[in-house]
C-alpha cells in the first residue's frame, strides 16, 4: 500500500479526507492508530517520533490539520479520537467483529462495558480491564489473554506513549486494529466533560479547556508558538 503520509517535523501523519476514509485503510491494514495534535508535533522527540512513524498517525487535532492544510492538503479533517472508537465500533460491531479493552480505573471500565452493551446491542466483547497494569506479570498476562482470544479491536485507554508500546507488543502477538484513547473512556462514561459541541463544531475545544483550566496557559502559549511556525513554515 502506498504511503501518502506528511512529515510535520519529523511526524509522519496520514491526510485522512474523512472518517470513512480512516476506515477504509484500516479495514484493509491492521495497525495501531495514533492520535497526533499540535503538541505531539511540536514537542516530538526521537522516541516519540518513532513510535508514531511506526504506526498509523491521523489528526486527532485541529493544529494537526492547519499544518497539513499549509501543505496543501486541503480536505485533511480532523478526527477526534474520543469519537473514532465508536465510529469503528458502530461500523464494525454488526459483522460479528470483537473488541477488546484496557484502561482506567475498575468502575470506570466497567461502566464503559455496561453504557456499549446498552448503545451496540449483542457487541461482542472478547474481554476487559483496567488500565492499572502493575507489574510485567500482569502485562504478560495480558498479552497472552490477548492472543488467546484474537479480537479484531483492541482499545487501550492509558495515555502516551505507554498505551502505544504496550499495543506494539500486543500486536507482535496478535495483528488486530488497535486505537490507544487517552481519557475516552472517562469522557464515554460522563467522569469528565467533554467541550460542548458548538465549542467542537468551532475547532475551539482548547480555549474551552482554557476557560474551565486557566492552569494550561502555559500549553496555550506552547500553541501560539505552533500557530506561529506553522504560519512560517517551520512545521
Amino acid at each position: 500500500m502506498q504511503d501518502n503520509r506528511v512529515e510535520l517535523n519529523g511526524v509522519k501523519v496520514h491526510p485522512f479526507t474523512s472518517r470513512e476514509d480512516l476506515l477504509d485503510y484500516v479495514s484493509e491494514k491492521k495497525g495501531i492508530l495514533v492520535a497526533i495534535n499540535a503538541e505531539k508535533i511540536l514537542h516530538a522527540t526521537p522516541e516519540t517520533r518513532s513510535i508514531i512513524n511506526r504506526n498509523i498517525g491521523y489528526c486527532d487535532g485541529y493544529g494537526a490539520v492547519m499544518a497539513l492544510k499549509k501543505k496543501g492538503y486541503r480536505d485533511a479533517v480532523k478526527i477526534p479520537g474520543c469519537e473514532l472508537w465508536l465510529s469503528i465500533i458502530y461500523a464494525t460491531y454488526k459483522k460479528g467483529k470483537s473488541f477488546y479493552l484496557v484502561g482506567g480505573k475498575q468502575e470506570v471500565i466497567e461502566q464503559t462495558i455496561q453504557k456499549l452493551k446498552e448503545h451496540f446491542p449483542g457487541i461482542q466483547i472478547a474481554n476487559y480491564r483496567n488500565g492499572y497494569i502493575k507489574t510485567d506479570e500482569e502485562k504478560q498476562a495480558l498479552i497472552d489473554d490477548i492472543a488467546s482470544k484474537k479480537p479484531d479491536v483492541v482499545f487501550v485507554a492509558m495515555g502516551s506513549p505507554k498505551q502505544e508500546l504496550l499495543m506494539e507488543e500486543m500486536m507482535q502477538r496478535h495483528p488486530a486494529i488497535y486505537q490507544g484513547l487517552g481519557g475516552s473512556f472517562d469522557v464515554y462514561t460522563g467522569n469528565v466533560k467533554r467541550a460542548p459541541k458548538w465549542w467542537v463544531d468551532h475547532n475551539l475545544e482548547f480555549a474551552y479547556r482554557l476557560i474551565r483550566q486557566p492552569s494550561r496557559i502555559k500549553r496555550q502559549i506552547h500553541l501560539n508558538r505552533y500557530w506561529l511556525m506553522v504560519q512560517l513554515g517551520m512545521i
